[in-house]
C-alpha cells in the first residue's frame, strides 16, 4: 500500500514539472515599444525608435534590435540559450558575459560587462501578459556612479 501512494506521489511531481515546463512564456513576435507606458529612469525620454524581432524556441533565443536616437539608427542581434549559464557574447562595444534562466514564468537575463574599465551590471526581467500582446521588460542597472532602473513596455505587432 505504501509503496503504491508513493508511486502515485512520485507520478504526481512528474506531471506537475511537466505542467510548469508547458507554461513557460513564448516571447516570438516583433515587439514595438510603447513610449506611454514605459518608465525610462533618468532618461528625459525614451528612444525615437525600439522594434525587437524575436524567434524564441525554447531554450534557444534569437533576437534583432532596432532603434533610434537622435536620428542615429542601429540595429543588434543576439542569440541565447536559455539555461542558466554563463557565456561571453561579443558586441561591439566588447565583450560581455551573459546568462539568461527561467525565475518561475520570467526570463531572467543577466549582463556584466566592462565600459573604460568600470563593471556595468543589468538585470533583465521579462514578463509576458496573459494574453500574449504585451512584453514587459524591466530592467535593474548597477553602476560605479549609481543604481537605476527602466522598464520597457512593448506591443506585439
Amino acid at each position: 500500500m505504501m509503496r503504491r501512494v508513493l508511486c502515485l506521489a512520485a507520478l504526481a511531481a512528474i506531471f506537475a514539472l511537466g505542467l510548469a515546463a508547458a507554461e513557460k512564456p513564448n516571447f516570438s513576435g516583433v515587439w514595438k515599444l510603447n513610449n506611454a507606458k514605459s518608465d525610462f529612469g533618468p532618461m528625459p525620454a525614451g528612444p525615437e525608435k525600439f522594434e525587437r524581432t524575436i524567434d524564441h524556441k525554447d531554450p534557444g533565443l534569437k533576437m534583432t534590435t532596432v532603434q533610434a536616437f537622435q536620428g542615429q539608427e542601429r540595429s543588434s542581434e543576439v542569440e541565447y540559450t536559455i539555461d542558466g549559464k554563463e557565456k561571453t557574447v561579443e558586441t561591439p562595444m566588447g565583450p560581455m558575459k551573459v546568462t539568461p534562466a527561467w525565475k518561475g514564468d520570467n526570463l531572467e537575463i543577466t549582463v556584466v560587462r566592462e565600459i573604460q574599465g568600470n563593471q556595468i551590471k543589468s538585470v533583465e526581467t521579462w514578463s509576458l501578459s496573459e494574453d500574449g500582446k504585451t512584453l514587459t521588460v524591466k530592467t535593474d542597472i548597477s553602476t560605479p556612479q549609481g543604481d537605476f532602473a527602466l522598464k520597457f513596455v512593448m506591443d506585439k505587432q
